[in-house]
């Protein structure tokens, strides 16, 4: 598998799952602003939309979409997710809950330079509504579900963005611990590690 990413996206949730899954991967790094893969070839040839995450699998084929490839890295490795039933289920409302509700609704128009005012405002306006949910929910809990799976990498990815926006999770105790503990688990630390250097990296050769 080779995984498509971009330092501290939401790819860096992939990237955390085939480290706990102990997978064997290649990471290839995309400059998703200028819509570059590393070697200077036009990612938009592999994605239309320019984004990532994309998983180039052992196949052949491409996948798309957050929630699709984590799902696929789950099918390849079980442990990630619950076996098929009402647990899968709940997964599945999770991680559709973290992709709308956190990444997309809140998220995505807080790190926007170009977003308007009045943007940031809405977004900001949804916060406390969607982190009070999660506060209930974590609320001695120590992972999403029952144990560690691919909705635990997405939420602590999107978590990670709260800093830099604005967003005190102090308001949410349950929702702070939770991300503090996470940060602190072997996979999540390498992975996030190894994005924040190669962020840094990033960002000095723009600022040059």
């Amino acid at each position: 598998m080779n995984l498509y990413f971009s330092p501290l996206a939401c790819s860096l949730a992939t990237r955390i799952s085939l480290y706990e899954a102990g997978a064997d991967a290649e990471f290839t790094r995309v400059d998703t602003r200028a819509k570059r893969v590393a070697d200077g070839s036009d990612f938009r040839k592999i994605n239309p939309m320019g984004q990532v995450p994309v998983l180039a699998t052992d196949e052949g084929a491409l996948l798309t979409e957050n929630s699709a490839v984590l799902q696929y890295v789950a099918g390849r490795f079980p442990q990630l997710a619950p076996a098929a039933g009402i647990e899968r289920s709940r997964l599945q409302q999770w991680l559709s809950f973290i992709g709308t509700e956190l990444h997309k609704a809140v998220f995505v128009p807080l790190l926007d330079p170009n977003a308007p005012d009045a943007v940031k405002g809405y977004a900001r306006d949804k916060v406390a509504l969607r982190l009070g949910i999660l506060q209930e929910h974590l609320a001695g809990r120590e992972y999403v579900l029952d144990r560690f799976t691919i909705a635990d990498a997405y939420l602590v990815t999107v978590l990670n963005w709260a800093g830099v926006t604005g967003v005190d999770l102090g308001q949410w105790p349950a929702v702070r611990d939770y991300h503090q503990r996470l940060q602190k688990r072997p996979s999540v630390a390498k992975a996030l590690g190894e994005e924040f250097a190669l962020y840094q990296e990033q960002q000095r050769s723009a600022n040059r």
